[in-house]
């Protein structure tokens, strides 16, 4: 149910995890250690059925406008692909989350990741700054060293890296400045409501964590995955989140069990680097709910976490491949002159700054407990996300959400939390999402359409039906009400209910600008 707020729209302070699988976090049944979200969680709601997109860029793009990241140019990744492909680039037409917050009176800050601009080396109308963000620090890439990130922007003026402190971690560097423009906020500002997103790396690749940060994990992953994903999937139960119709998928048949896995000690140090990058940003998130109750903004303050896609299976090349080291956001040497050692090889602990590796398959299968699948795909692994919404003057808590809901759902709520509406006017399209405050508030809602794609990889849910396939492969049907974890595919089952799918799926593709995947590859290949 919710209260009154004497009048003043809520603060809003939307946090955005990268590359964080299903049930890493504690409340969501992960074994590392989060006791920031887990409070947020357990106090606040958390939904069971949430989806991001399956890829960082498209997740932020829809996230950003309320619109299907192809909507807005955002298709893949940044990067110019025409004419074959995606612009790459935030269409310059469509009205932005802080800019229709902004207009609304709401002061609006960014701290950490964009990755949503073409153009890196010099301002571009897509730059945060100019999409609505009334000041902003953080990197305009998609990824890179913790220590010494590559694009590190303070407003429209680049970070000399070189001068950073020894002890400069990117992921307390976030929630630092975080911090700061709220408490610079309520000194200048007073009783304005402010937008801050939130928007960390970690803990996408590079493995990169501070010795005793790693440490705290001794001994907690030499158990191996299997024991540990059947474990997760037992907490998972208890906490509530997924019943017994979600059985726990197979380990990944590229997988080998625990018992016959080489290097056992490199490959639980590797899972201890990643837990450890997770501990340290649920710490940095506690500096700035710190701020938002120092300040006595946190009872009326909407707290929103999620991540932009599943646990990645990614894999980092070995030596000096120069597809990867090429890479714009990858440096070869660290500030001290080290050459930065790159892959994953039991050869390379990872950690320190002259590390560049993944957790790879192994892991990612972990943190995606139970279901099957990784970051690119559309299946549950790929795009099922924690969601927790906490708000104590707004929401009561202690409560489960079981309504399926998407990203464009997520930013239609907080523009009507806002009271900025959901029409921008102007042109530009209005948000292709539905509030989810009535299954805020505990009311039953219809089922509506949620759609999928990237790189082919395509995907619908209608109600409790779900159909999804892979690019290049027939179409998959699953009963979500029995079948979560997606192992009985119902396709030969139910073929006009499929037939019906799927021609809904290509009417949206179409109304969406979906650009047919054998068409963007022609390009490659031209």
């Amino acid at each position: 149910m919710l209260h009154a707020d004497e009048g003043r729209s809520p603060d809003i302070v939307l946090i955005v995890a990268d590359d964080l699988g299903f049930s890493d976090i504690g409340c969501y049944g992960g074994e590392i250690d989060t006791p920031v979200l887990d409070g947020l969680g357990r106090a606040g709601t958390r939904f069971s059925q949430f989806y991001c997109s399956p890829r960082c860029s498209p997740s932020r793009a829809s996230l950003l406008t309320g619109l299907h990241p192809h909507q807005v140019g955002v298709g893949i990744l940044t990067g110019d692909e025409r004419p074959h492909g995606y612009p790459g680039d935030l269409d310059a037409n469509c009205a932005t989350l802080p800019e229709r917050l902004r207009d609304a009176g709401y002061g609006t800050y960014l701290s950490g990741k964009w990755h949503l601009s073409a153009e890196v080396d010099s301002p571009q109308s897509s730059w945060p700054t100019r999409r609505g963000f009334e000041r902003f620090f953080g990197t305009l890439h998609g990824a890179g060293s913790f220590y010494e990130p590559v694009s590190l922007m303070d407003g429209e003026d680049p970070v000399d890296v070189s001068a950073l402190p020894d002890d400069f971690y990117y992921t307390d560097a976030i929630a630092d400045r975080g911090a700061t423009f709220v408490t610079e906020h309520v000194r200048e500002r007073g009783d304005d409501p402010f937008f801050l997103y939130l928007a960390f790396t970690a803990p996408h690749w590079p493995l990169h964590a501070d010795e005793d940060d790693i440490a705290r994990y001794d001994g907690r992953y030499a158990e191996g995955w299997d024991q540990l994903r059947r474990r997760r999937s037992e907490r998972l139960e208890e906490e509530g989140i997924l019943d017994g119709h979600a059985r726990l998928s197979e380990r990944d048949s590229h997988v080998p069990s625990w018992h016959d896995a080489p290097d056992q000690e490199w490959q639980a140090r590797r899972m201890q680097t990643y837990a450890a990058q997770v501990t340290r940003m649920d710490a940095a998130i506690g500096r700035v709910v710190e701020a938002l109750d120092a300040q006595g903004r946190l009872e009326n303050t909407l707290i929103v976490f999620l991540t932009d896609n599943g646990g990645c299976a990614e894999e980092v090349p070995v030596g000096q491949d120069t597809r990867f080291t090429r890479l714009p956001f990858v440096s070869a040497t660290t500030r001290s002159g080290q050459e930065v050692r790159f892959g994953n090889s039991s050869e390379i602990n990872p950690g320190p700054p002259d590390t560049f590796t993944s957790y790879g398959r192994e892991w990612a299968n972990l943190s995606n407990t139970p279901f099957r699948e990784y970051k690119h795909w559309v299946h549950e692994g790929g795009i099922a996300t924690p969601l927790i919404v906490h708000w104590p003057n707004g929401i009561d808590g202690h409560q489960l959400c079981r309504a399926p809901g998407q990203l464009v759902d997520l930013t239609t709520t907080l523009l009507d939390v806002a009271g900025a509406g959901r029409t921008p006017g102007s042109g530009s399209p209005q948000t292709e999402g539905r509030s989810l405050l009535p299954e805020l508030r505990g009311s039953d809602t219809p089922p509506r359409v949620l759609f999928w794609e990237h790189e082919g990889n395509a995907g619908l849910r209608w109600g409790r039906w779900k159909a999804v396939r892979k690019h290049g492969q027939p179409w998959e049907l699953y009963d979500l009400d029995e079948d979560r974890t997606e192992l009985n595919n119902l396709a030969s089952a139910e073929p006009r209910l499929l037939s019906l799918m799927s021609g809904v799926y290509e009417d949206r593709a179409a109304r969406y600008g979906v650009i047919p995947r054998d068409q963007v590859l022609a390009g490659y290949e031209g």
